[in-house]
């Protein structure tokens, strides 16, 4: 493994889950996912180190968790969740590697508040309040959340290791009904009231 994981997801398992969220299976529903997770990855490998917080975190607690983490992974499916997640790691200047996808339509990028001139992820989306358009809203295409969360896992892994080029500075967007990729370059707000 990469070293100690930890998972923060107070949702509890549904069978709707199933066919977008593939780590979890039906013998874990009701439960939260973060337990889910945990008993299905200890179960490939015993070995690794995972910490599961099965419960909500408040601002505080958010940002002693980021603080200790050295890359922070968003695959939140809700605006205040993702902000709340994008100033902590700013305020605490971690790595954030943030995945997305609602329909048939996804995005990845990379934030790294170390560098003067990176974007944040309200930087890209001004935080309006409200919960917004959510996947269990409006749906999502199930194979695009292991798409992306294999995206994630793969700029993870570069970040930690310090090779190749990442999407820091980038958000690839994938159309899934076209498979098209697009890349567009994501500057900093000067204006951005969490990074500037």
């Amino acid at each position: 493994g990469v070293g100690h994981l930890v998972i923060c997801d107070y949702d509890r398992m549904e069978v709707s889950n199933l066919q977008r969220q593939i780590l979890h299976t039906t013998d874990h529903i009701g439960e939260t996912k973060a337990s889910s997770a945990l008993h299905r990855l200890k179960a490939q490998n015993p070995n690794i180190q995972i910490t599961a917080l099965d419960y909500l975190l408040d601002d505080e607690m958010l940002y002693k968790e980021v603080e200790l983490a050295d890359v922070v992974l968003d695959c939140s499916d809700n605006f205040p969740t993702r902000f709340a997640i994008n100033r902590a790691c700013v305020k605490a200047k971690k790595l954030l590697v943030s995945g997305a996808a609602i329909r048939f339509d996804a995005q990845i990028t990379v934030f790294d508040p170390r560098q003067s001139l990176s974007s944040c992820y309200e930087c890209i989306y001004k935080d309006i309040g409200g919960e917004g358009d959510t996947c269990s809203r409006l749906g999502i295409f199930a194979p695009l959340t292991g798409i992306i969360g294999s995206m994630q896992a793969a700029e993870t892994l570069k970040l930690l290791l310090n090779i190749g080029e990442t999407l820091c500075g980038k958000l690839l967007i994938i159309d899934a009904l076209t498979m098209e990729l697009r890349m567009l370059k994501v500057p900093k707000d000067p204006a951005c009231p969490t990074c500037s």
